[in-house]
């Protein structure tokens, strides 16, 4: 058997596969051309800097990875390390592999810098969390780069009972970087049975504190905003605009359909969810974003145009409510949060989803948005909020936001 010393192995190598410069990088670049480009250097010498929107896997990964990042074979794929002397021998492994189209580029990252290109210096993740959220960045539709957008990412969410417990719990373990909470409600012996965010020594405390000590002890990374406070006409913009999205577990129709509103008019996703009895229902509302490409789909209000009568519709606390439904609904609404956070998947935009625990079933029902819709339709008359307590019928503020309502039975 012939051996070879490096100079010659990097030779072979070379007749082997295709080097390209970094100008010719470059220029693919700039015109979007769909080519992967793969960082191969070590975690240490990437977060210095990295080609913008190159890939990073780590040499002693690229053959066990490259399929996550790129299945087709005869996609264009460039790599590129400090000096253009690994991915060349990373370049012959793939071709190895199939890859029909991978090239090297000459004179890797230090190249790129030397001809005066920008390039992109990371925000990257510490060591303690990397090992919190390793099995995060394992799935390559979240990585490294996902979890510092959930890191970046703020959350609101209306209610600390049944459905924000939950939602809570599972935003703050994944990460989810700054958490707002809107409750004026104390914990209560009956609130234990679904809200698990309190417990037995909680009991006469602020929601709000008790979940903020609740969370903090998941993760002490989520900066935890606690709104002490009922959620008005007067207050809702200027708590709802500080967020990039809201999740709604209020238990009244006034709360739902301000939050609803208030959401639509500063252009924030709004993750909703209900519960009764035995039954939950949860979906995506989405406003428009032209800015973005980003049509979005119905509102609260294009589903339910009228509330019902006061009265007509028995609260969770009259009629009760399975106490693991919430934990069901509710990290339901977390997913999607994440899910939007991400950008992956298929949000429940224009779709309601509606489980029944008793025989475990779970369907999806398709909802349009409607044209003559007074908020999101064709010619909207509600353009600020309004006073819901008397759009609903209510007596003012004999309400609380512990946990959404029986709204799903309007639409079972």
């Amino acid at each position: 058997m012939t051996q070879l010393n490096r100079d010659q192995l990097l030779e072979r190598a070379r007749r082997e596969i295709t080097e390209v410069t970094v100008h010719d990088v470059k220029g693919q670049i700039d015109h979007r051309a769909p080519v992967t480009i793969v960082d191969i250097r070590e975690r240490d010498e990437f977060v210095q800097g990295h080609v913008p929107n190159a890939i990073f896997v780590p040499r002693g990964y690229l053959e066990l990875q490259i399929e996550q990042y790129q299945p087709d074979r005869n996609a264009p794929v460039v790599l590129y390390c400090a000096g253009g002397v690994r991915s060349v021998l990373a370049a012959r492994n793939l071709k190895e592999m199939g890859y029909t189209d991978v090239s090297s580029m000459i004179g890797g990252f230090n190249g790129w810098k030397n001809a005066g290109y920008k390039f992109t210096v990371p925000r990257v993740l510490s060591e303690d969390q990397r090992l919190r959220y390793s099995r995060h960045t394992l799935l390559k539709e979240v990585g490294e780069a996902g979890q510092i957008k959930l890191l970046e990412a703020k959350v609101l969410l209306i209610g600390a009972g049944g459905l924000g417990s939950p939602a809570a719990m599972y935003l703050a373990a994944a990460g989810v970087g700054t958490l707002g909470i809107v409750d004026f409600d104390v914990v209560d012996v009956s609130n234990l049975q679904r809200q698990l965010l309190h417990g037995n020594k909680d009991v006469g405390r602020p929601k709000v504190e008790s979940a903020r000590d609740r969370l903090h002890d998941i993760n002490p990374d989520v900066k935890v905003v606690a709104h002490n406070a009922p959620l008005t006409s007067d207050n809702a913009l200027e708590i709802i605009r500080q967020y990039d999205i809201v999740l709604n577990g209020s238990d009244n129709f006034p709360t739902r359909y301000l939050v609803n509103d208030a959401c639509h008019m500063l252009g924030k996703p709004l993750v909703d969810g209900s519960i009764f009895m035995f039954e939950g229902q949860a979906t995506v509302y989405l406003p428009d974003s032209p800015e973005h490409g980003i049509a979005g789909g119905p509102c609260y209000r294009c589903l339910y145009p009228e509330p019902p009568a006061p009265g007509e519709v028995p609260s969770c606390a009259e009629a009760g409510v399975l106490g693991v439904l919430p934990g069901i609904v509710g990290s339901i609404q977390a997913i999607e949060a994440i899910k939007l956070i991400l950008g992956v998947g298929e949000p429940l935009v224009g779709r309601l989803l509606l489980i029944d625990t008793l025989d475990m079933s779970f369907r999806t029902l398709k909802v349009q948005r409607d044209p003559h819709c007074p908020l999101c339709g064709e010619q909207p008359t509600v353009t600020e909020l309004i006073d819901y307590d008397q759009f609903c019928g209510f007596p003012a503020r004999e309400h609380t936001q512990e946990e959404s309502g029986a709204d799903v039975l309007m639409v079972v």
